[in-house]
Parts: C-alpha cells; sequence; structure tokens
C-alpha cells in the first residue's frame, strides 16, 4: 500500500480504565488530549520534538511508543516505511492512570491511517486490536479510539469493543495527584487468584454500572464498589485511598482510575460540587498530596487525524 499524505496531525484523549468493578473492560474517554503531528521524510531517520509531559525523559528515536505503533500499524498494512519527523505536545499526565500509553500507540496507529492511501485499512477494529497487542488489555485504547465510554474484551480473534450509552447529564471529575506510580508497578501487587463472591461482586456491580451510566445516576454509587484491584493497590499509592474514601464519604462515586494514582469521580453537577477544573482548596493534605482536578461534561470523541 503507498502512502497518500507526507504529514498529519492526530489529537488522542486520555482514558480512564476499569471504572471501578468494570476491571480490563470498561474504559471512558476524558477531557485532555495529547497533540502529534507526524511528517514521512526522504530518509530512514527519526527526529522528535517532545513539549509538556516527558519533555525530559521520554526517547526520541525508534523505541519511542508512537513511532513503534505507527511502524507496526504500516507494516500491517503493507505499507513503506519512512523517516519520520514527530512532534508531540504531552498534556496527558504520565503515570497517573490516565492511559498516557495507550494514547501514545493510538495516536502512532491513527497517524499511520492518516498516512496511508487507504486509511480503511486501519479501521477502529483493527486499530483496537493492534493497540491491544502493546498494551496487553483494551481498557483504555477502546476509549481512546472511540471515544465516550466502552466496554471491550478479547478472544481467541484479537480485541473487540463497543461504545456504551452515557445519558448527557454524567460527568466526569479526575483528581490528579504529584505522585507518579507505574502502572507495572501498580499490576505486580495484585493477586493471581481471587475468591469466587468477589468475582461474582464485581460481575454484578460492573452490570450495574453500565445501567447508571445510559441514565440512572442514582445508582452510580453502588455501581462503583469494586473488590478485585483497589483494595490491593491501596499499599502502593496510600493517597488514592484517602481521597477515594474522602469522596465516598460525600456521597460521591469516586474510584481509582484506571492503575492509579489519579481518583476518578462519575457523577452529574459536579462542578458545584466543588470539583470543577483546577486546583480545589477542598482537596489539598488529603492523603498528604497535592491535587489537581480536570472536569469534564460533554462528550469526549475517540483520536481523530487531520491530513497537513
Amino acid at each position: 500500500m503507498r502512502l497518500a499524505a507526507d504529514a498529519v496531525r492526530v489529537l488522542v484523549p486520555a482514558t480512564a480504565g476499569n471504572l471501578g468493578p468494570g476491571f480490563d473492560a470498561l474504559g471512558m474517554a476524558l477531557g485532555v488530549a495529547d497533540e502529534i503531528e507526524v511528517r514521512a521524510v526522504a530518509s530512514s531517520s527519526v527526529t522528535m520534538e517532545i513539549e509538556g509531559e516527558g519533555a525530559d525523559t521520554l526517547p526520541r528515536d525508534e523505541s519511542h511508543l508512537v513511532v513503534r505503533a505507527l511502524r507496526e500499524a504500516l507494516d500491517h498494512v503493507g505499507a513503506s516505511q519512512v523517516g519520520l519527523h514527530v512532534r508531540a505536545i504531552n498534556r496527558i499526565p504520565h503515570g497517573r492512570g490516565l492511559g498516557s500509553s495507550a494514547a501514545a500507540v493510538v495516536a502512532g496507529i491513527v497517524a499511520a491511517r492518516g498516512l496511508i492511501a487507504e486509511p480503511e485499512a486501519l479501521s477502529a477494529e483493527v486499530a483496537l486490536d493492534l493497540a491491544t497487542r502493546f498494551e496487553g488489555h483494551p481498557d483504555n485504547a477502546a476509549p481512546a479510539i472511540y471515544g465516550g465510554a466502552t466496554v471491550a474484551w478479547t478472544d481467541e480473534s484479537g480485541a473487540h469493543a463497543v461504545p456504551l450509552e452515557v445519558a448527557d447529564e454524567i460527568e466526569t471529575a479526575v483528581l490528579i495527584p504529584r505522585s507518579v506510580l507505574p502502572t507495572k508497578q501498580a499490576r505486580s501487587v495484585l493477586p493471581s487468584l481471587v475468591p469466587h463472591k468477589d468475582a461474582a461482586f464485581n460481575v454484578g456491580r460492573a452490570a450495574l454500572l453500565v445501567n447508571a451510566l445510559a441514565g440512572r445516576p442514582e445508582d452510580l454509587m453502588p455501581a462503583t464498589e469494586e473488590r478485585l484491584h483497589q483494595q490491593y493497590r491501596a499499599e502502593v499509592m496510600a493517597a488514592t485511598p484517602a481521597m477515594v474514601a474522602h469522596l465516598r464519604e460525600q456521597g460521591l462515586a469516586a474510584v481509582v482510575s484506571g492503575a492509579g494514582p489519579s481518583v476518578l469521580v462519575i457523577g452529574t453537577d459536579l462542578a458545584s460540587l466543588g470539583l470543577g477544573t483546577g486546583t480545589p482548596d477542598w482537596a489539598a493534605g488529603i492523603g498528604d498530596e497535592t491535587w489537581r482536578c480536570v472536569h469534564t461534561i460533554e462528550h469526549v470523541p475517540g483520536a481523530t487525524s487531520v491530513r497537513l
């Protein structure tokens, strides 16, 4: 397959995985996005400009996730590899449970889609399957691709996802601490086996959450209870359970965002409850942390690309 464009700009949103009980299955796009600009150049080299998150730590060569995913996508459709100039404006916080690695992978795949002559060869379904090979699980990649809220799963044929209905009144707010927690560390504390009663508990709550998102916000508190991962991860992110407990005591449906340590709140009219975008005074010192908030009201679209 040939390339049909020399340059493309991609926007890809942050995401919250799990949404509490939907471990490795449920996810939602959030109102902050990375911007990636990719230009094909007549050489075999890779040059990168990085602004924002990770500007001092991320690689600027073939090992960067955006580049790796883009090259994998080009190989998948049989397109020629080219030299690349990549400019990344990273707004999604890293190591906070907001899907920054999934965003980078999806950005690379969607950039490849924007460059090739037949973009349908990298459909949403194909993009999700490719992204899941990088991520190992589809709960962040799915909303990064489809937008809104999604449920995703894998089987012998690969990864799949469908969008979920989310009522217009449903909003999210994510409280982001200064501290970081690598996903690998957060997963390392999870047990290999869980009690059957806990698995059954989560199945019921995840099903209830799907219904609550569709227009029954009064059920969000019970629907966001869970027993498969948050209690085990508490030992590696002490401030997070303190914030979750504080919010739930106020009647707010708070959960760990993805692998943490950020905290996601799902509800209605959240700004009036002190969860508008900014640095809420009431949050200062909870768990001996400093917190900032990102409030999302409207439906967040999945990754988009524009040829330049």
